[in-house]
């Protein structure tokens, strides 16, 4: 009878094109069907898992005592600018790119300027891999591999390859099944030794309507402190007043994004809900998504109309 009724609540539920009463939904009203979980791009593989630090919503956690003194330090009276988008020809399309590979995929022996903090394993690096800014930008040259079958991530900084030989600046391997973070004091493909992919802003979650992570972003002058769960830092000063890696921003709630477009909105909700997560540094609020041809010029344009003003820091010490 229990299988019966389930099976008669399906039905109903097709036929109606909709949700029963009483479907679970989370703080902001959506459906569990709204907030679906937007795998990379070419996977089945999740950024992580929904408990992951990345993925938790901050809505409820306490403005951070050194807010004020950290924004203070970090141009506030700028404008937020997404690190991706079309280049009008300019080279490649700006933003990190995301290859994928199956499951038999070769790997290569890389080297590393900074082997000691590296994950000195075989990377299925080749002809195929996707490089930030080109292989001859003069820029930070990430590479972000995922592994579909595995759903294993590989990411590297400073990626070059010579005659078939590769090299990179420093290399971090993670599983996207798993929280576990990279020893203590070691960095990363990022200088906040955190992973990126789990930060960029990826087109085909704009798209779908939902954005359930925070958001990497860079500032020019950071502490030589860090907060979990990064595990390095990158920084020029000892002074605490100013922002170290793995400071959490959130988006006031009350900031009114009604003037902004649909996808502009799916942003800024994500922005609110989630924030973002200062992991290196770089210009002042420059937030990072993926290369992707497809993201449209005007939504770019368009979020270059959130000020930072609208921010503050949260207080993530209860997520550790």
């Amino acid at each position: 009878m229990r299988r019966l009724a389930i099976l008669l609540l399906l039905v109903g539920l097709f036929a109606s094109g909709g949700a029963a009463a009483g479907t679970a939904r989370d703080a902001g009203g959506r459906s569990a069907a709204a907030t679906a979980v937007v795998p990379v791009a070419g996977t089945t593989c999740r950024a992580f898992p929904a408990d992951n630090y990345w993925n938790t919503d901050i809505r409820s956690l306490a403005v951070h005592p050194r807010s004020a003194a950290w924004l203070s330090h970090m141009s506030t009276g700028r404008n937020l600018h997404p690190d991706f988008g079309p280049s009008y020809g300019d080279g490649p399309n700006y933003g990190i790119p995301i290859t994928v590979v199956g499951r038999f995929h070769r790997k290569v022996r890389v080297r590393f300027d900074y082997a000691a903090e590296s994950d000195r394993v075989r990377y299925p690096f080749g002809r195929d891999t996707r490089i930030e800014g080109g292989r001859n930008s003069a820029g930070d040259k990430h590479a972000i591999v995922v592994n579909r079958y595995r759903c294993r991530l590989f990411e590297t900084w400073n990626t070059r390859v010579r005659s078939g030989h590769w090299r990179a600046g420093s290399g971090a391997v993670w599983s996207l099944r798993s929280n576990q973070l990279r020893p203590d004091g070691w960095t990363s493909a990022d200088a906040a030794g955190l992973p990126i992919l789990p930060g960029l802003l990826r087109w085909n979650e704009v798209k779908a309507g939902w954005v359930g992570h925070a958001i990497r972003f860079t500032t020019d002058v950071t502490s030589r402190h860090y907060l979990w769960p990064a595990r390095h830092d990158a920084g020029s000063t000892d002074s605490w007043d100013y922002p170290p890696m793995g400071a959490r921003f959130r988006m006031r709630a009350s900031f009114d994004a009604s003037a902004f477009s649909p996808r502009a909105r799916v942003v800024i909700t994500a922005m609110k809900n989630y924030g973002l997560v200062l992991a290196d540094n770089g210009s002042p609020w420059y937030f990072t998504g993926e290369q992707n041809r497809n993201w449209p010029p005007a939504l770019v344009e368009e979020l270059k109309r959130i000020p930072a003003s609208a921010f503050e820091a949260v207080d993530t010490s209860s997520l550790g």
